[in-house]
C-alpha cells in the first residue's frame, strides 16, 4: 500500500499560487492562509501537515471557496484547476465545480450527512446535479458507488438513514458522495481521526485503492506524521497560515530542514524498553469482573428483552508506579471497564480489590477513601472542567472535601501543583475557557493529583491534541509518575501513545481480554490474531517502515449478541473449526505473558 513515488511526468491538476485567506475580527485581521503555493499531479497523494490553527482545514476550504464571508475573504493568488483560475467563476460556475471535479470529505461524517435523509437520497444526490444521468439509473449508480466503498449488503443500506449506521461505515459513505461523480481532486480533511485503527486501516486501503483506480490527485489533511508515512507521496509542512517545508516524503522524514518541521517529527512516539517491577505491590486487582446492561422493551411496563455484555469476565492487575494499557476498537469495554473501577458504575459480577480490600463490600468511610484514592484524567478536559470556577477553585474542590486542610495549605498546594503541571501561580485566577486546550488537559491532571490519589484512569487523555501538545502531555505523566509514585490505568486506541506510555498491556475484544503481557513483549511477540491486527493496523514511524498488512474485515460484532465460542471468529484471518463453538482457555506463552486462542 505504502507507494510513496511520484510521476514527475505526470499531468498537473491544480496549481495553488501565492493563496491568501484573511478573517476580520474585532482585535483585527487573522491572516489564516498567507501566501500559500503547491501544484498536484494526477494520482499524487500530498500530504499537508501542521497543529490546529495553522491553517490547513482554511486553505483547503478555500479551495473549494467555502470561506464564510464575512469575516473570511480570499484576499490574494489564484487556484487553477487545469488552468482554469477557480477565483475568477461566478459562484454558480463553482457550483457546477464542487464535488465533480473537487470533492471534499471532512474528519466528521455526521456533519455532512442529513439525518432526515437516506444514504440513497444523499449520494443519488450529487449524482443528479452533476451527471447526466436519467432518474431510472440514479439508484443503480448509487449501488455500484456503495460497492466501490466496500458497503455490505448495498441494496439494503441504501434505505438505511446515518443514525442506523456505525462512525466508519458513515465515513465510507462521505467517502462514496466524494468520489461519486469521478473528481479530478479529492480533498481528505483529517477523515480517519474519529475511527478506531483497524477501521482506519479499512479506510486508508479504501481510500488509495480508489485513488489508484481512478487516478485522482488526493490531498491529505493530517495532524498525524504516521498517516503521511502510510499514504503521501509528497508533504507540505504549515506554520502560521505558511508553507515552511515542502518536498518529497522521505526526504523530509530523513532529512528535515525547518526547525518547525523537526519539533514535529520529534513528537512522534517511539518505543522504550523499559523494564517491569514484578516485585511491585499490586495496587489494585481485578477478578472475573462483568457488567451486563439490560435492553428493555415497552412504555409503561418495562420488559429485559435481552443483556448488552459490555465487560463479560475479565482480570487483571495494576502494581505500585506502574501503569496498564488497555486497547480495543471502540465498544470493546475500555471505558465500562474504567467506569466500575470509579465506582460510576456497579459490576454486575466480580470482585475489584484495592490494596487487599473488596471495594463494594467496604464501608462508607472506605468506599470515599476510595474514591479519593482512584482520580481520573478524561479524554475533553472542557467536560470536565467547570466553566464557572476559576482554576484555583477547581483544583482546590477536591481537597476541600476530601482532605483536612487548613485555607492556606490549599493555597500553596494549588500553586505547587500549577508549577508542577508546567503552568504558573498566576493562572490561578482564570477561568477555564481562557486557556488552550494542551493547557486544560494539564488543569485536569492538576486537579487529579490533588489528592496524591495512588492510582489515575487516564481515559483517551491525549486523543484530542496536536502531535507536538500529545509529546508534551505524555512527558508531563511519565515526569509525575516518577515523582509521586503514582500507578495509571491508560485507556487508548493509538498504539503509538501505548507503546510509549505503558509498563503492561491488556488487549480487549468485545468484553473479554484476548492478550495480557508486559509492553516489549507485547510488541516484540503478539500472540494473538486481534493483536496482530492492531499492529499491522497501526501507523508507520517513518516511509520506510515496511511490514505484513492484515486488513481485517467488517466490525466488531454487537455486545447484544456475541458469537458463541471465540468471539473473535467472525473476522479472524486464521479461524478453526473448533473457534466457533469452543471458548479458548488461558495459555501462558511466557512468565506474564497470558494470550486466550486455540492457536496455541
Amino acid at each position: 500500500m505504502q507507494t510513496n513515488t511520484t510521476n514527475d511526468d505526470a499531468q498537473v491538476v491544480l496549481e495553488v499560487e501565492d493563496l491568501k485567506t484573511y478573517f476580520q475580527t474585532r482585535w483585527g485581521t487573522v491572516k489564516a492562509v498567507d501566501g500559500v503555493s503547491f501544484d498536484l499531479r494526477r494520482g499524487e497523494t500530498l500530504g499537508i501537515v501542521g497543529e490546529s490553527g495553522s491553517g490547513k482545514s482554511v486553505a483547503m476550504l478555500s479551495l473549494m471557496r467555502l470561506i464564510p464571508t464575512p469575516p473570511g475573504q480570499i484576499v490574494g493568488g489564484k487556484i487553477l484547476l487545469e488552468g482554469e483560475d477557480l477565483l475568477q467563476l461566478s459562484e454558480k460556475e463553482m457550483g457546477n465545480v464542487r464535488g465533480s471535479q473537487i470533492a471534499l470529505i471532512i474528519q466528521d461524517p455526521m456533519t455532512s450527512l442529513n439525518p432526515v435523509f437516506t444514504i440513497g437520497n444523499q449520494v443519488g444526490e450529487a449524482i443528479k446535479i452533476h451527471q447526466e444521468i436519467p432518474n431510472s439509473g440514479v439508484l443503480q449508480r448509487v449501488l455500484d458507488v456503495l460497492r466501490r466503498v466496500n458497503i455490505p449488503a448495498a441494496e439494503t443500506r441504501v434505505r438505511d438513514y446515518p443514525h442506523q449506521m456505525s462512525g466508519g461505515m458513515r465515513q465510507r459513505v462521505v467517502g462514496a458522495i466524494g468520489i461519486s461523480c469521478e473528481p479530478m481532486v479529492l480533498i481528505a480533511d483529517e477523515p480517519t481521526t474519529s475511527l478506531d485503527v483497524t477501521i482506519q486501516a479499512q479506510y486508508l486501503k479504501l481510500l488509495k485503492d480508489l485513488q489508484q483506480a481512478s487516478n485522482i490527485a488526493l490531498i491529505f489533511i493530517t495532524h498525524d506524521f504516521g498517516i503521511v508515512a502510510k499514504m503521501c507521496d509528497r508533504v507540505a509542512v504549515m506554520y502560521a497560515g505558511k508553507i515552511v517545508e515542502m518536498g518529497d516524503v522521505r526526504e523530509i522524514f530523513n532529512n528535515p530542514s525547518h526547525p518547525y518541521t523537526e519539533a514535529l517529527l520529534a513528537s512522534v512516539p517511539k518505543l522504550e524498553e523499559d523494564e517491569t517491577n514484578p516485585e511491585a505491590e499490586v495496587i489494585l486487582e481485578a477478578q472475573d469482573l462483568k457488567k451486563y446492561f439490560p435492553v428493555t422493551k415497552g412504555l409503561l411496563v418495562s420488559k429485559v428483552t435481552g443483556w448488552i455484555k459490555a465487560v463479560d469476565g475479565i482480570s487483571f492487575q495494576i502494581r505500585a508506579g506502574e501503569t496498564l494499557g488497555v486497547v480495543g476498537e471502540s465498544g470493546c469495554g475500555k471505558s465500562t471497564t474504567a467506569k466500575m473501577l470509579l465506582m460510576l458504575e456497579e459490576p454486575t459480577e466480580g470482585i475489584i480489590r484495592f490494596q487487599g480490600r473488596d471495594v463494594h463490600n467496604a464501608t462508607h468511610a472506605e468506599r470515599r477513601e476510595y474514591r479519593s484514592s482512584v482520580q481520573a484524567v478524561f479524554q475533553d478536559p472542557w467536560s470536565s472542567l467547570n466553566p464557572r470556577m476559576r482554576v484555583r477553585d477547581v483544583i482546590a474542590e477536591p481537597m476541600i472535601i476530601n482532605l483536612n486542610m487548613s485555607r492556606r495549605d490549599v493555597q500553596d498546594r494549588v500553586a505547587k501543583l500549577l508549577n508542577d503541571v508546567g503552568l504558573s501561580s498566576y493562572h490561578a485566577n482564570l477561568y477555564p475557557h481562557e486557556f488552550s486546550g494542551g493547557q486544560r488537559q494539564r488543569l485536569a491532571i492538576a486537579r487529579a493529583l490533588s489528592v496524591e490519589p495512588k492510582l489515575i484512569v487516564l481515559d483517551e487523555p491525549v486523543s484530542a491534541l496536536d502531535v507536538s501538545i500529545r509529546a508534551q502531555i505524555m512527558n508531563l505523566l511519565k515526569d509525575l509518575q516518577h515523582e509521586y509514585q503514582v500507578s495509571y490505568m491508560l485507556i487508548a486506541h493509538d498504539l503509538a501513545t501505548v507503546r510509549y506510555m505503558c509498563d503492561w498491556v491488556a488487549v480487549m475484544y468485545l468484553g473479554q481480554i484476548v492478550e495480557f503481557a508486559p509492553k516489549t513483549q507485547l510488541f516484540n511477540n503478539a500472540s494473538h490474531p486481534y493483536t496482530k491486527a492492531l499492529m499491522s493496523a497501526a501507523l508507520p514511524s517513518h516511509p520506510d517502515i515496511q511490514k505484513e498488512e492484515m486488513i481485517l474485515t467488517g466490525e466488531v460484532p454487537s455486545p447484544l449478541n456475541p458469537p458463541e465460542g471465540c468471539r473473535f471468529h467472525p473476522r479472524c484471518p486464521v479461524v478453526m473449526e473448533r473457534c466457533s463453538h469452543e471458548v479458548p482457555q488461558l495459555r501462558e506463552m511466557s512468565p506474564g505473558h497470558a494470550v486466550y486462542c486455540h492457536l496455541y
